[in-house]
């Protein structure tokens, strides 16, 4: 009989903050766990988003028995459209997080192909041979999970992404017990979310948070407007609460916030008179220190809510002086210049704005280093994973793991791509499989490569030069042309005198290649062209050379059509 084993094998997650994946297999099952999508950075210009690459997935799609959602943030739940259309299985995960999905499966026309289950804490569900246990986290999302998978080769938990909230409000907390109580049989291996490794001590309550808003509320003598994550229920309902308290009403601006209240009002996890909430159009009835705004835009994005406020392109909206803007949420990196564009368009237009490094209005919903001790000496597990982090993340959260005594060669630094076979005793390093996320541009997924992007960054770096040129095909003569066309590269009015310039370096190229020489003198136009800006200019712009044939009676009824 052969020995019993399980590989785990990171998709999407371990080496960078985002895109979270992972693949579980035993010799009759596969599992996924999360299928989390990232926002590209600038580099990747036109870029809407990138994926996990499904190769893996999709070559063992005959044992994938069931796709498992911790919870419902975008970076675990986000690629699930463009892989569920390959597969015929159904997604596991909570009320709430079920309800996102079902957003975002209606918005790609999925909706009535795909079986989701829901699944309550402390369940109990059985995927061929594994069993998978669903424990309450408190992250800045609700109904969020971590896994206690039981396995043939002894207990895994994966946290998800979690915090230990000491003071929790309204039941939100991590299952510390339930962890406990699984973790007494022995744990095998502990995967365990990295993002805040590198933060000393205990993140914010979110009793702290509302404390410090409460003041804010009390103190304000003007509007307040709130920006947030859109999927942060639990800071919602804190502020309906200090709305309450201090005699405001609320209005909301985006569509993401309004639709995510309406789902969490009608699932129970949002507690909120109607008469708390008025519309948009409503707001000229009632006196500035009577209102609360929450707004769409946290993160700077162009078209959200509090970006077309200051810019005052907002059709329902104006910023006034002394209206009081809440920032209540992190800075994603890569979005704080957007972030900061925003911030300094409010201040022009009279309204001051505070932010969660100065005013302790956001907290993390990722455990800072002394909660990440906590989970680790809670649950004691004989090897180590760390997950959910960029490298110096995974390393240093694997250094805490061997200080509260994982044997060092059992904390594992491993990244996407890099599986590893559990078996009954020991370990097998399995082969690096590719991984390379899939670009997503529009309709078009995975069409967009390296070369593309090298082009878009050329492009975007030097600008480009088209040169068109029309030859007669039975003498070889110019027909019409040479002309030079700048895009991205010069202002065509103030260098007039260069482009002529290139258009006689053309022409003396053109007279030493001979007629039907097409494609070399595309190259010598191209090469000299690249010569000649470098050394005016210093710049090295994309050249196209376009040379178009036809006979001379073609070229006039060409032109015969233009003057039509």
């Amino acid at each position: 009989m052969s020995e019993h084993q399980l590989t785990v094998c990171p998709l999407g997650g371990l080496g960078e903050i985002g895109l979270n994946c992972m693949m579980l297999s035993t010799e009759e099952t596969v599992v996924v766990v999360d299928c989390g999508l990232i926002f590209p950075d600038n580099a990747l210009f036109g870029v809407d988003i990138a994926i996990p690459r499904f190769d893996h997935i999709l070559a063992l799609k005959h044992r994938l028995k069931a796709i498992v959602l911790t919870h419902g943030h975008e970076d675990h739940i986000g690629a699930l459209p463009w892989l569920l259309p390959y597969i015929n299985v159904p997604v596991y995960g909570s009320k709430f997080t079920l309800g996102l999905v079902e957003n975002k499966l209606k918005e790609h026309n999925l909706i009535d192909y795909i079986d989701l289950h829901e699944v309550k804490a402390h369940d109990r569900v059985q995927f061929g041979d594994l069993f998978f246990n669903f424990f309450p986290v408190c992250h800045s999302i609700v109904d969020g999970f971590a896994l206690g998978i039981e396995t043939p080769v002894g207990r895994i938990i994966h946290t998800g992404d979690f915090k230990i909230d000491r003071t929790p409000l309204d039941g939100h907390k991590t299952d510390l017990d339930g962890i406990s109580k699984f973790s007494e049989q022995g744990v095998t291996l502990l995967l365990s979310d990295s993002t805040n490794v590198e933060q000393d001590g205990h993140a914010l309550t979110e009793r702290d948070i509302k404390g410090s808003m409460r003041g804010i509320f009390e103190e304000a003598e003007g509007r307040i407007l709130v920006t947030l994550f859109s999927s942060h229920i639990q800071r919602m309902q804190e502020i309906f609460d200090l709305a309450v308290e201090t005699d405001r009403k609320v209005g909301i601006s985006g569509r993401s916030l309004a639709r995510n209240i309406d789902l969490a009002r009608d699932l129970g996890q949002l507690h909120v008179s109607s008469s708390t909430i008025i519309e948009i159009e409503d707001l000229p009835y009632y006196d500035d220190h009577e209102v609360v705004l929450l707004v769409t835009g946290s993160q700077g994005e162009p078209l959200a809510a509090l970006s077309r406020l200051s810019t005052g392109e907002h059709r329902q909206l104006r910023i006034k002086k002394g209206d009081l803007v809440l920032m209540s949420s992190r800075s994603i990196p890569g979005n704080t210049k957007a972030i900061t564009r925003v911030i300094n368009r409010l201040y022009k237009l009279g309204a001051e704005v505070l932010h969660e490094q100065k005013h302790g209005i956001h907290a993390s919903g990722h455990a800072y280093k002394e909660e990440l001790r906590t989970m680790l000496e809670t649950v004691k597990p004989k090897y180590f994973i760390p997950v959910h982090g960029e490298y110096r993340h995974l390393v240093k959260h694997s250094r805490l793991a061997v200080e509260t005594g994982v044997d060092p060669e059992k904390a594992l630094v491993i990244e996407d791509g890099e599986p590893i076979t559990f078996l009954t005793h020991g370990i097998r390093v399995e082969k690096v499989i590719p991984v390379q996320c899939t670009l997503v541009d529009g309709k078009g997924v995975g069409d967009v490569g390296q070369t593309v992007i090298k082009e878009r960054q050329l492009l975007a770096g030097e600008g480009l030069v088209i040169v068109t040129i029309v030859i007669d095909v039975n003498t070889g003569e110019i027909l019409r042309g040479p002309e030079v066309t700048s895009k991205g590269f010069v202002f065509e009015q103030q260098y007039s005198h260069l482009l002529e310039d290139a258009k006689c370096i053309i022409l003396d190229v053109f007279e030493n290649i001979p007629p039907g020489q097409t494609i070399k003198l595309k190259e010598r136009i191209r090469s000299a062209l690249r010569r000649f800006f470098r050394k005016v200019l210093g710049r090295d712009p994309v050249v196209i050379p376009l040379i178009i044939t036809l006979t001379g009676n073609e070229a006039q009824e060409i032109d015969s059509r233009c003057d039509v």
